[in-house]
This record gives C-alpha cells, structure tokens and sequence, in this order.
C-alpha cells in the first residue's frame, strides 16, 4: 500500500513531517530516500517542531543527534557512513530500543540495518521545482499510518 503526495513548497514538506510525527506509533522508524537538496531534513524539522523543537540541525557529522522530545527523537544522517557495521559500533541497537522516534537519513546506505516495521519516505525533486514523496508503509501500524495521512 504505497501512497504519492505531490508538494509544491517546503511549508508543506514541514508540515508533512509534522503529521507523520503526530502519527507515529512509540519506537517508530522513518526511513529517509532522496538526493541532496530533496527535502529530507524539512520534513525532520516539521517531525521536530511537532514534538515542540524550536530547532532541528541536519547530524551529517554527528551521524546522530539526540532530542529531548517526549518521546524522544533520535535523527540519524547515515550518508557518511560506509556500511551497517559502522551504524551497529556506534550504538545503533541501544536507540532502536530505547522506543523513541527514529529518523534516518541517506537509510539506503544502511539498507541491511532497517527494522522490518517502517515507514519509507522517498523524496525526489530539488531546487524550486515540486517534491514527489512516495510514502510505503512496512507493517500494519505504518499502513495504518499512510492511511491516515
């Protein structure tokens, strides 16, 4: 059950990321697919000001940055990491089960590492012209997700 959106500004990117968090079950994962300028970190900033964040920084050099959200919000930017064994040495496993939200970045260059139970965002377009956001859900509480979005 895969689900199109076509967006036309960044508003409504943030505003996306917003809905989805507002939705997002405890210990939800949101993988993250699209080129450099397609929007990945708007939406993860409308995630973070749906859990009352004044401020979500892109963690391209920290590969993780923590917030003290509730629950809290964990944003992972995978694109300089080589493989899932980098991802799994820094901690990986201790975030999946500490049943905050987790949104990863670049999740294709960890694609071995991803729960079985997500929800897929891939974003294409960049500059001015308008977004398509592919929404797929893996597992009934994400279906249930995209439904309601």
């Amino acid at each position: 059950m895969e689900h199109t959106l076509m967006l036309k500004r960044e508003l409504e990117m943030e505003a996306l990321g917003m809905r989805i968090a507002r939705a997002l079950p405890c210990g939800g994962f949101v993988a993250l697919y699209g080129d450099l300028g397609a929007g990945k970190t708007v939406l993860c900033r409308g995630a973070g000001r749906a859990l009352g964040l004044d401020h979500l920084s892109s963690p391209t050099f920290t590969i993780v940055q923590e917030y003290p959200t509730a629950p809290p919000l964990f944003h992972f930017d995978a694109y300089r990491l080589a493989d899932e064994d980098e991802l799994y040495a820094m901690g990986y496993e201790d975030y999946l089960d500490r049943g905050g939200l987790i949104l990863m970045e670049w999740a294709d260059r960890v694609s071995g590492a991803l729960p079985k139970a997500r929800l897929d965002i891939e974003i294409v377009g960049s500059g001015a012209d308008p977004r398509r956001v592919r929404l797929t859900p893996h597992g009934a509480a994400y279906e249930g997700l995209v439904s309601e979005l």
